[in-house]
């Protein structure tokens, strides 16, 4: 039998909830729709497991929070799984609402050690008579029924953010889990500096892109010094991260095609330059595995002695990698924080 997520788990030995139109917000396996009776909508905010979801007739994936396919008054019974931002909880309560016909019901279910606990008093805020049902597998089952929203607009989730660095400012789209501390990182910031003093040609693709702060900075940039932008496409695995970039780069005015992909599955384009600031974190723990992933496929992207050029910890092992799989690698910032790596395709 398939392994399954605690959570998950423990919603199955709960599936007597599971009444009338279903939808499911926050799945992250899809052997659990197939353990399921009933259909339903199955949505997910990571790109790799949206793709996953298709294939069952009985139940429609849904990519992200903005689809088609979410209505108002759809579900009699909306199931919410904790995501591994924990302000993002409050924007998927706000969605389950909308979602719920009168009279339904919202069931949230996670782990301890995601935060469970905390969820418990953002459920009681929007339902009276909010009850644990279950506790089991190191999770916790909680069951309430709000009263249905009238409204949901993805867009009044945003927070709008200013970003400065080497003369070039903009203002960065967030939402709960995308840029919602609304600073720069250290890393990201240092990659900027270096395109300031080691200029990139186009095109461009930015690999986990997240709200779109590098490609903007990038075009808004070479429009100061008196240059042409060259667009700079994004990639990345998190819906909320594509609706954020497309945003910031609206606002800004630059240009570039933002999807979602997994890893570099869904690109198709050859570009001069790739850059990236690469995620390395899956939960609280270190995952390497996206980014080992990443460098053996980007070669095939980089047009010949074309550059990828990325910001990394300086304790992560990227090198070596960056040399085998694309090129000779050049060191253009280290400290005991971070490192920039440039490597020219063979």
């Amino acid at each position: 039998m398939t392994d399954l997520p605690n959570s998950h788990e423990a919603l199955l030995r709960n599936r007597d909830l599971l009444t009338g139109r279903l939808v499911l917000l926050g799945v992250s396996s899809p052997a659990l729709i197939a353990r399921l009776p009933a259909g339903g909508i199955a949505v997910s905010e990571r790109w790799g497991d949206y793709q996953q979801l298709d294939g069952n007739p009985h139940w429609q994936p849904v990519f992200g929070y903005a689809a088609d396919a979410l209505a108002a008054g759809i579900a009699d019974t909306v199931v919410i799984f904790m995501p591994k931002a924990k302000a993002e909880l409050a924007l998927r309560l706000g969605l389950a609402r909308w979602l719920l016909a009168p009279g339904g019901k919202v069931v949230v279910v996670g782990e301890k050690k995601e935060g469970i606990a905390g969820a418990v008093t953002l459920l009681k805020n929007i339902a009276d008579d909010p009850v644990k049902v279950d506790s089991a597998r190191h999770c916790q089952v909680w069951l309430g029924h709000p009263q249905p929203a009238t409204t949901f607009d993805l867009a009044d989730w945003h927070q709008w953010h200013p970003v400065e660095r080497a003369g070039v400012g903009f203002r960065v789209c967030g939402l709960p889990g995308i840029f919602s501390d609304g600073r720069l990182d250290d890393g990201t910031a240092l990659l900027l500096d270096s395109l300031a003093r080691s200029p990139v040609r186009g095109p461009v693709l930015d690999f986990a892109c997240g709200a779109g702060v590098i490609g903007t900075w990038l075009q808004l940039w070479q429009r100061q010094r008196g240059e042409t932008p060259a667009p700079v496409d994004g990639v990345d695995v998190q819906a909320q991260a594509v609706w954020c970039a497309r945003e910031t780069y609206r606002e800004a005015g630059v240009e570039g095609d933002i999807r979602a992909s997994d890893g570099l599955a869904g690109v198709t384009g050859h570009y001069r330059t790739i850059l990236s600031n690469p995620p390395f974190h899956t939960g609280v723990r270190t995952d390497t595995g996206i980014t080992a992933r990443f460098l053996q496929d980007a070669a095939r992207h980089l047009l010949p002695g074309g550059e990828l050029r990325l910001v990394a910890n300086t304790f992560l092992p990227y090198e070596e990698p960056m040399k085998r799989f694309v090129g000779p690698v050049a060191v253009l910032h280290r400290d005991k924080r971070f490192t920039i790596y440039s490597a020219k395709r063979h």
